[in-house]
């Protein structure tokens, strides 16, 4: 039998400087519609689906001063009444071929690095009203980084200047993340894998869902506050999270970190794929919106900028914020457009929102003109990058992001017979499911541990494995129905 015991760990920080940063929390979802103020301005109903949590003044014409007269945000302080939206997954049942959405769990996580310049020069200059910005790109259906396979773990970040692996290209396919969670084990590191799992995969090793992650670029032009792409005006630091900025990008920003878990195992005991609502099935197109809203009547993002910096991250320390419960942030939801609606989001539903079609690559989506350019491939190996247990970071950057919070253990079994195992590492690793991690960057090392639950003995095989996924020749038909998603209750939004 495995027992479990609390173990309370203080933050414990190696190494100075140490870089602040505050976690938002916005537990409430305030909707889900085809808008985009950014890539399609006034045109609601345009293109697929996004989860968008913020201001209730959120629109199709949405900008900071319609931001900023909402009368509520689903984040938790007040102020900040900033649009955030991504695209989310859904599953697609291989005996009907409908489509159904994935649930949130406890809604998102919204950092806000205050990372330093190396040079320790360069101050932080918060986003100015009217700034936005996007990351990602949805078109995207391929990994180009380098020369190896996108299933092999990144290098150490000492050696990606010397691979030639730090152009823009390179840094914006490397800022997604999509963590497998299982919490009786150490969490992976934020950033680890650049693809998301099969859902065979998902289903043996990641009980407890996926957390879907995102960072935005944190160097900026210092002139625009918007660009023709919504991308042109900013820049990634040489390091994805911190380092040094381009030479024409010399302003550096808040850096603006997005988490989102999303329930898999609801789905667990059906046949099937999960593919994001833009029609991306393995993840290269996953992307994220952002508008500055706060409000600035009390006090200034920059004020915040400068004030809050405790090393805890979390908003309850920083004296300028008036912060609202879980229930306040989940009543907060945008006015829908009367076009939009009756929409059905959820499913089960014949094609995604907006009659998206899945769009396999690797050639970009949008070069997918015809019926046969998107169809799903008869054979496809979908690569299953192998467990790593996130406590240390000099590989994939994980840093503050991830497993923040108070770690459940989960009773779910799982049997790994459920993926083919093509090779196998030696004897099994015994080891213990707390949540510690050092980050090696421009400001030193930085341990963080936290509350955790200990397990006696969480037993890890380093698997390397490959699902073959085959598409059925024939979709067979049945009744549409409604299937009954597992959803947790906020609390258990586990970082």
């Amino acid at each position: 039998m495995r027992s479990s015991k609390l173990i309370v760990a203080a933050l414990a920080f190696v190494g100075t400087p140490v870089s602040a940063f505050w976690r938002m929390e916005c537990r409430g979802v305030s909707g889900q519609a085809r808008i985009d103020p950014l890539v399609a301005y006034g045109k609601a109903g345009t293109g697929h689906i996004h989860e968008i949590f913020g201001s209730s003044g959120f629109s199709d014409v949405a900008d900071y001063d319609t931001l900023t007269a909402g009368n509520c945000t689903s984040c938790a302080v007040t102020a900040d009444k900033s649009a955030y939206w991504t695209p989310f997954p859904y599953f697609r049942d291989n005996e009907t071929g409908e489509y159904e959405a994935v649930n949130n769990v406890g809604g998102m996580l919204a950092y806000y690095f205050l990372n330093p310049a190396p040079s320790g020069n360069q101050t932080i200059q918060a986003f100015p009203p009217g700034f936005r910005m996007l990351a990602g790109d949805t078109n995207r259906r391929n990994y180009t980084v380098g020369n190896s396979s996108y299933e092999d773990p990144d290098p150490d970040k000492s050696e990606w200047a010397a691979l030639g692996q730090t152009t823009q290209t390179d840094l914006e396919q490397r800022a997604l993340g999509f963590n497998c969670l299982d919490y009786t084990k150490t969490a992976e590191g934020s950033l680890y894998r650049h693809f998301m799992p099969s859902k065979e995969y998902i289903d043996a090793y990641c009980p407890d869902g996926i957390r879907f992650e995102l960072m935005f670029p944190s160097c900026w032009d210092g002139v625009n506050l918007d660009s023709e792409d919504h991308k042109s005006h900013v820049a990634y630091p040489n390091l994805v999270i911190d380092g040094t900025c381009p030479d024409d990008y010399p302003v550096r920003l808040p850096g603006l970190f997005y988490e989102t878990i999303w329930d898999m195992a609801a789905f667990s005991d059906r046949a099937g794929i999960f593919a994001i609502s833009n029609g991306d099935p393995l993840g290269f197109g996953y992307h994220g919106d952002f508008i500055m809203g706060w409000d600035e009547t009390d006090f200034t993002l920059q004020d915040a900028v400068d004030t809050c910096t405790n090393l805890d991250g979390t908003i309850e320390s920083c004296p300028l914020f008036t912060v609202i419960s879980e229930a306040e942030q989940g009543e907060c939801q945008f006015e829908m457009p009367a076009s939009l609606a009756n929409e059905d989001v959820a499913g089960p539903m014949a094609n995604l929102p907006g009659d998206i079609t899945l769009a396999w690559g690797p050639a970009p989506a949008d070069a997918a003109t015809s019926a046969s350019a998107s169809a799903d491939p008869t054979t496809v190996a979908v690569p299953t990058l192998s467990y790593s247990a996130g406590s240390t970071a000099s590989v994939n950057g994980s840093y503050v992001p991830g497993n923040i919070f108070k770690v459940t253990p989960t009773t779910t079994t799982v049997a790994a017979t459920d993926v083919a195992v093509t090779s196998s590492a030696s004897d099994p690793l015994i080891t213990l499911a707390t949540s510690t991690y050092t980050y090696t960057g421009a400001s030193g090392d930085v341990t963080i541990s936290e509350i955790v639950y200990e397990e006696a003995i969480t037993w890890v095989t380093d698997l390397t494995t490959t699902t073959v996924y085959v598409e059925p020749t024939g979709v067979a038909r049945r009744d549409a129905h409604v299937h009954a998603h597992k959803h947790r209750h906020a609390r258990s939004h586990k970082h």
